[in-house]
């Protein structure tokens, strides 16, 4: 038994011309658009100082807008319907783009720690600091709103894609700020020796962030559990239980983009017949999609209760019940992951 949520695979939300996907293409060419505008002032600002932690910002953001185009192309392909290919949709392409931006960064920063090393080694001097580190700063301010706002759109939009790619503009930001606090340092004390060194904590700070974006990209693509989803589906289940659902295990989910995929196996009476089981089933399956908030689909397996869970039973009356309700029939996380009935 299948319950689709507030999108049916293949029907409006996975059209191309759905508002959903709209909203989310255009929240990807604005991350394109003011990327590219920040490149361009950040490598102005590079150009005026010869600063090489000025220089290593800039390339960073190269990154950004490389990783904004592979975001739009992933957000336009995760939303192709599913088919007979790929049954369970396309989504999974925006783990695909976030695991890439990972990789983007890491050579970000390996381009970085070149940069800083070859200044350490030349002796670069730096020039016309004061106008490199305003036009940066405010390059930084305009990052730090843009991260901000992809990170919100990315969550709401159950967009991983847009999500990963604002908290990069976001880390962007904290590095712009970081050096702009270091050569400030450098233009007071005249220390220029600092310059290429911010350049390699960049570099550090740049490969960490790689790491991360490509480790929790990779769990996703495996199919790791999301304990977070899990406890809410357990919560949402609980709270719109019917009384003649007695009990709820081997829950499992998968994340494919926005869709969700939820696997249950569903205890009801067993004196139920067929047609009764699959109209409480899906009935269920809808309301816990409903309360949850999600997109995608529940599958639901059916099996009998055979007189197991008497005192955890609240169906009143219930002609073949053996013992009292002896306590609350509650849908509590371990029992609602367990490979059978406890």
């Amino acid at each position: 038994m299948k319950q689709f949520g507030r999108y049916p695979a293949g029907e409006a939300a996975m059209e191309p011309d759905h508002p959903s996907q709209t909203i989310r293409i255009r929240i990807a060419v604005v991350s394109i658009v003011v990327g590219c505008l920040v490149l361009g002032l950040k490598y102005w600002a590079f150009a005026v100082s010869h600063s090489a932690a000025l220089k290593s910002d800039a390339i960073e953001n190269v990154v950004n807008v490389v990783a904004a185009v592979f975001a739009l192309g992933a957000i336009v392909f995760a939303d192709k319907p599913a088919d007979r290919e790929h049954p369970y949709g396309h989504g999974k392409i925006e783990h695909f783009s976030a695991a890439f931006e990972g990789g983007m960064i890491s050579l970000a920063a390996a381009m970085i720690g070149y940069e800083a090393i070859r200044s350490v080694v030349e002796g670069i001097p730096l020039q016309n600091l004061s106008l490199g580190l305003t036009i940066n700063f405010l390059a930084g301010i305009v990052n730090g709103l843009l991260g901000l706002w992809l990170v919100r759109q990315g969550k709401r939009q159950n967009s991983r894609a847009l999500e990963a790619d604002g908290h990069h503009v976001l880390s962007d930001f904290w590095t712009t700020l970081g050096l702009a606090v270091g050569l400030l340092l450098v233009k007071f004390t005249g220390l220029t020796w600092l310059d290429p060194f911010m350049a390699l904590a960049v570099c550090a700070l740049l490969a960490v962030t790689g790491f991360k974006l490509v480790r929790s990209s990779s769990a996703a693509l495996l199919d790791a559990e999301d304990p977070d989803l899990v406890q809410r589906l357990v919560e949402v289940m609980d709270k719109v239980r019917p009384k003649d659902i007695v009990a709820i295990h081997e829950l499992r989910t998968l994340r494919s983009g926005r869709y969700a995929h939820v696997d249950i196996h569903m205890v009801i009476p067993e004196f139920y017949g067929i047609g009764q089981g699959h109209e409480l089933a899906d009935q269920f399956g809808k309301a816990v999609l409903k309360e949850a908030d999600l997109e995608g689909e529940l599958h639901t397996h059916v099996d009998p209760c055979l007189k197991a869970f008497c005192d955890h039973c609240d169906l009143d009356p219930c002609p073949l019940r053996q013992k009292p309700q002896a306590g609350p029939c509650r849908i509590t996380l371990d029992a609602a992951v367990a490979a059978g009935p406890i």
